[in-house]
């Protein structure tokens, strides 16, 4: 399809879904008006393959910055996302969408630097690196946590920027039983590395962010060895054999470690949810979605949690992925569809 044709697609689509008649995007390239990019937005969650919590698509707040190109200016924006979709820690999943020629370096909004030595997050080396060649400075006093600086490009040329104190929401994790582990996590996963497309157009700098999963916290982020692979303190703190894998010790810590995730969040009142409930949602939402006449974009190795898949309703069900549907949401680097809920307890 030309550019053209997949605006027209679109609108129709609009059109049909919001009421009214289908609007003649004229002779020249098509502007989408701020309701337009808001259902498309919309509409790219809801085609999320790899997202399983697409049942809140209608919900999505979107933010129309496309004047916005300076960095500076970005930046300000971008701690304002920050502080709407914090919103008291009721979360509310939340887009902004920026000019042509803005690039935002980190996949995520919030990362943990990972040092050479292997302190902090293994899956930031790489980004740590490269922005400490754009002048960043590790504390003096460096930690497993440490909050990296954002770079914002424009024109080929990186600014960095140090978030506040007040932009960045981190958990202390304690287990109910166990007490405090030595652990923490950021509250907000801003998605930064994926790009908007519907009606043959493409907005590079449109992070978003939906609200954790506790398994892509505690099954993915703290437990892969290599990531935090905190699995083996945590069983040695709750008295485990680990001597021997005929204990499943190693299944024990990691449901130990999901609670205390939960947990965690639930008493400093901030939004999660856990993989049971999720899962039933979704499956609801399936159900709406064929009410419609529309079938679920859905790639089932991302839909299934990494804990106790096969308790949950997904594990016996099959899914059609249409990897290029658009409105999407897709890697910037790769191509591939993706998803604010970042597929959903695969990690971040």
């Amino acid at each position: 399809m030309t550019p053209g044709d997949e605006a027209h697609a679109f609108l129709e689509l609009y059109a049909a879904e919001q009421g009214g008649p289908v609007r003649n995007p004229g002779t020249g390239p098509y502007a989408p008006s701020t309701e337009e990019l808001t259902y498309a937005a919309r509409v790219a969650w809801r085609n999320a393959a790899r997202c399983v919590g697409r049942s809140y698509w209608r919900s999505l707040t979107v933010y129309d910055l496309r004047h916005l190109t300076e960095p500076g200016e970005v930046f300000r924006a971008l701690q304002s996302h920050l502080a709407a979709a914090w919103n008291g820690g009721k979360v509310q999943a939340t887009l902004s969408v920026f000019g042509p020629g803005v690039h935002i370096l980190n996949s995520q909004l919030i990362r943990y630097a990972g040092y050479s030595d292997g302190l902090g997050d293994p899956l930031n080396a790489r980004l740590t690196r490269q922005l400490q060649a754009l002048g960043w400075q590790p504390p003096a006093l460096r930690t497993a946590f440490d909050v990296l600086p954002v770079a914002i490009g424009q024109g080929g040329h990186y600014t960095l920027f140090e978030w506040e104190p007040e932009d960045v929401h981190e958990i202390d994790l304690i287990h109910p039983e166990a007490g405090p582990l030595g652990l923490r996590w950021h509250a907000l996963p801003v998605i930064s590395d994926m790009e908007l497309r519907f009606g043959g157009l493409r907005y590079p700098c449109a992070p978003f962010n939906g609200w954790y999963l506790e398994t892509e916290i505690g099954a993915r982020n703290l437990a892969d060895e290599t990531r935090y692979a905190a699995l083996r303190p945590l069983a040695e703190q709750l008295g485990l054999d680990t001597a021997r894998e005929r204990t499943l010790w190693r299944d024990r810590a990691l449901v130990e470690m999901n609670r205390a995730v939960l947990f965690s969040f639930d008493q400093a009142g901030v939004r999660i949810d856990d993989h049971h409930s999720l899962t039933r949602q979704f499956v609801q939402f399936e159900d709406r979605e064929r009410a419609t006449g529309r079938s679920v974009n859905g790639q089932w190795d991302w839909l299934i949690p990494p804990l106790s898949p096969a308790t949950t309703p997904v594990w016996g069900r099959s899914y059609h992925e249409d990897r290029r549907l658009t409105p999407g949401f897709f890697h910037r680097r790769s191509g591939q569809a993706g998803c604010p809920f970042q597929g959903k307890g695969k990690g971040d």
